[in-house]
């Protein structure tokens, strides 16, 4: 074959590919974003914006895998937006709705929570490079949500993760969220039942959340749910017992301002270990 043939034929091939590549990509598009509704976030995303950001092309042949395996049936769109992820209300074949919680791969912010996955020892095999540590990041949820969930702990039921997207169970009602502590009216029983979350979370789940706090707790009708476990680590994490320590000086400090009588944090730090 002749260097014009050989050539002739790549070219050929690369046309076929890119074409196929731009159908591909036109149906998931087309299956996933022409059902997003239209408006504005709280947080001043545009559905639009945020959709074109977070859902680059590994992404959505991710999704649009989650569809073929029926994990779910569409996504509606984008309801909260943060620095590490956005979280998008979807639905399954049986009209359930599915939180995603898609990790942004372009963020920086990850490489400020190495410390959460490098001292964990159920993820020791660390490789330092931004897209692995983000897809680890969301399988390590995975893991934390499960933990929590099979010891009976109020968090969303993990129900699949691949890559960096993971699906769970969506708390709130119609697409929008439940509210978080932060903007709920709390009372006593709201203080002993996040003490009681963050004592199970260590002596039957054997995590430390590491970020516990009112803005990653829901209340809803029945309890308190908690969330965002990212960064929940082993007690085997060197540095798990500091995390703890701020954990319970965080949500102390949150329901004292709001008049709630509180214990010392370093009593309920000796209950929770000892």
């Amino acid at each position: 074959m002749s260097d014009d043939s050989l050539s002739n034929d790549l070219m050929s091939n690369d046309l076929l590919s890119d074409d196929l590549s731009r159908k591909l990509e036109s149906k998931i598009d087309n299956k996933l974003i022409s059902k997003s509704k239209r408006g504005s976030l709280e947080d001043g995303f545009k559905k639009g914006k945020v959709i074109n950001e977070v859902l680059d092309k590994p992404t959505v042949m991710t999704l649009y895998k989650m569809i073929s395996d029926h994990i779910i049936a569409y996504v509606n769109g984008p309801v909260s937006a943060g620095k590490e992820s956005v979280l998008f209300w979807a639905v399954d074949e049986k009209n359930n709705d599915v939180a995603l919680k898609i990790y942004l791969v372009t963020t920086s912010n990850f490489k400020k929570r190495e410390q959460y996955i490098s001292g964990d020892p159920r993820f020791s095999k660390l490789k330092k490079v931004t897209k692995n540590l983000i897809y680890l990041r969301a399988k390590k949820e995975h893991r934390n949500l499960s933990q929590c969930y099979n010891c009976g702990i109020p968090v969303p039921r993990p129900l699949y993760v691949t890559n960096n997207v993971l699906a769970m169970d969506f708390i709130g009602e119609n697409g929008s969220p439940a509210q978080i502590l932060l903007v709920s009216e709390v009372d006593e029983n709201d203080y002993a039942q996040s003490i009681s979350i963050i004592t199970k979370l260590y002596q039957n789940a054997k995590l430390v959340h590491g970020d516990y706090s009112e803005y990653n707790i829901f209340k809803t009708k029945k309890g308190l749910v908690l969330f965002d476990l990212g960064s929940a680590v082993d007690l085997r994490h060197p540095n798990a017992h500091e995390f703890l320590k701020r954990d319970i000086y965080n949500i102390t400090r949150f329901f004292s301002k709001r008049g709630i009588s509180v214990e010392d944090p370093i009593k309920i730090f000796k209950d929770i270990t000892k």
